[in-house]
């Protein structure tokens, strides 16, 4: 379907915290995609392995355990959901694919609750309270485009947000919307210095996404902090939605769950991209040195 042809359509973004059991977790979501369905969202995001505590602040095999397939629980639980209400659902899900092979991936959820099919995490980080590489294999999915009911989305979570190759290629996969399920947040020691200009730089680069590429962004992150004070993270929340001319149109708290609404006007894409042709004026003949890791 092409771009111009598809209607608006309302996004919701779940912002909130997370406590230690899952079940509660998914219970918590759950009734946060009623509310949001209720004030007319279509095409709902929760944040980054929201049915769980951000678990690789540190390194632990024994945390492999909540893990799960896809399909599996959250997915079945959510898709039911989706059936119910009519609503489009992107489910990030900590995946097992297999023994020994986990991903940070994300389930999209048509509004008939069919699987629509999965993105997984392509960029992976390490980083103090962040070690993630132990636990996740990188995606192989690649920036994989999925038609809703409701529009045409992509999705990339966390790290990836700070690629601009990954939001080209989910640019020229046709989507309408970038979802960035996030869980980002201050080391305790860096807060008071650089606390302000991380969440200004994070902001800051997707709504670059957004203008370079003529598309609606929608960031959801979570909030509070988690564990002890010696490793703890908290999370700066911010969740925001920017439009193909980089603006932001709705924008949530630091310290609060919310239900950010907002909406995506595929006509947009067409209008901007007139006015600003980056995708038609890109040369792609002279880019193969971006294959490599490294100049030589």
């Amino acid at each position: 379907m092409s771009e111009t042809h598809e209607k608006r359509f309302r996004i919701g973004l779940i912002q909130m915290s997370c406590g230690p059991d899952p079940a509660e977790n998914l219970a918590k979501a759950s009734w946060r995609i009623r509310e949001a369905a209720g004030q007319g969202a279509q095409v709902i995001c929760l944040q980054e392995l929201f049915r769980t505590p951000y678990f690789c602040r540190q390194e632990s095999a024994e945390l492999f355990r909540l893990a799960e397939p896809i399909p599996g629980p959250t997915t079945e639980s959510l898709a039911a959901l989706a059936r119910e209400l009519g609503v489009v659902m992107v489910a990030p899900v900590f995946e097992r694919r297999g023994p020994g092979m986990y991903h940070n991936s994300a389930a999209v959820l048509d509004a008939d609750g069919a699987l629509l099919g999965v993105y997984r995490k392509m960029h992976i980080p390490e980083d103090p309270l962040y070690f993630e590489k132990f636990y996740f294999t990188p995606g192989d999915t690649g920036v994989p485009s999925f038609q809703t009911r409701y529009g045409r989305i992509a999705v990339l979570i966390c790290w990836d947000q700070w690629f601009p190759e990954a939001a080209r290629m989910a640019a020229l996969g046709g989507a309408s919307v970038i979802f960035y399920p996030t869980a980002i947040g201050w080391h305790p020691a860096e807060k008071a210095e650089h606390g302000e200009d991380q969440v200004s730089a994070w902001i800051n680069v997707q709504r670059g996404h957004a203008i370079a590429n003529g598309i609606y962004v929608a960031a959801v992150n979570r909030v509070g902090a988690e564990g002890p004070p010696e490793a703890c993270l908290e999370f700066w929340g911010n969740s925001f939605v920017a439009d193909p001319f980089g603006r932001i149109t709705a924008q949530a708290g630091r310290d609060r769950e919310e239900i950010l609404l907002a909406e995506v006007d595929p006509a947009k894409l067409e209008e901007v991209r007139r006015h600003w042709p980056f995708l038609r004026d890109r040369r792609t003949d002279a880019y193969s040195p971006l294959l490599k890791l490294w100049r030589d």
